[in-house]
């Protein structure tokens, strides 16, 4: 399910839209490395920069529209009852697991789903409502999400590097300043984004290879499944490379329920 282009956010999407192409378009007509790899008929870098940039946008319309992990109806599986071994592996865990019934949408919550006030939705595995591409990240766009960061990165330390390579050195500073103005305010916008998609990607993958969302992390001590453990640890937490293993290649929804409880690992 896809939400459609024209509705909520169509301004934050223009917006990413507008700005991509008009940082894309000085880079190729400024003096920068690509212009004169155009200059001299040599298609191959601007072609795989241009191509590299159309998929970043292609991968943010696809997570900005698509479907979150939407909560659509109340779970059909049973509560969970933790053995007394598992109890006593994890010290106050509820006995046994019922799923919380939503304040809002009055929908059964599955573990690790929340209601975002922004989408008035329940998102299962919800990490956080992102405002850049106007959607909640969660158990279905997640990996896209990831995605779409690393592609983003690349193009902007592509970018960068363009960039830097169309500057003039003038004689003196008002000369330089007016020479490059353009290409100044480009470089200034690819400096702060490539800052804050590097630290976001580094943010996310540290997540992801503790099986921990952004939501659980920052709000552990409210969250009745949590509160028994420490900061540092997830219940969920199956070493790094499983983590990293099921975040991006699980397919289906996964039954947090019997990974808490340590009863199994699957997927429905």
């Amino acid at each position: 399910m896809y939400h459609s282009v024209f509705g909520a956010g169509i301004w934050v999407r223009t917006v990413h839209t507008a700005l991509t192409l008009a940082v894309a378009l000085i880079l190729c007509l400024h003096d920068t490395d690509l212009w004169y790899e155009e200059k001299r008929w040599r298609a191959l870098q601007p072609l795989g920069f241009v191509f590299l940039v159309l998929c970043s946008t292609g991968l943010y319309y696809v997570v900005s529209l698509m479907d979150p992990g939407y909560v659509l109806s109340d779970p059909d599986e049973k509560p969970l009852a933790p053995s007394e071994e598992q109890e006593g592996l994890i010290p106050g865990t509820p006995n046994p697991i019922n799923p919380r019934r939503c304040g809002y949408c009055l929908l059964k919550q599955p573990m690790r789903a929340r209601h975002c006030k922004c989408c008035q939705r329940c998102v299962r595995r919800y990490d956080h409502h992102c405002p850049w591409i106007e959607n909640c990240v969660g158990e279905k766009n997640h990996p896209l999400f990831v995605l779409y960061l690393c592609v983003q990165l690349g193009v902007l330390l592509w970018a960068f590097r363009l960039g830097w390579s169309g500057f003039h050195f003038e004689a003196t500073w008002n000369q330089w300043f007016t020479e490059n103005v353009v290409l100044l305010l480009a470089f200034a916008v690819i400096s702060v984004f490539t800052v804050v998609v590097a630290l976001l990607l580094v943010c996310h993958l540290y997540l992801i290879s503790c099986n921990v969302t952004t939501w659980e992390f920052m709000s552990f001590h409210r969250i009745s499944y949590l509160k028994h453990c420490d900061s540092d640890t997830s219940p969920f937490d199956e070493g790094v490379i499983r983590n990293t293993w099921s975040f991006f290649c699980a397919f289906g929804s996964v039954a947090w329920e019997r990974v808490y409880s340590r009863d199994a690992y699957v997927t429905v």
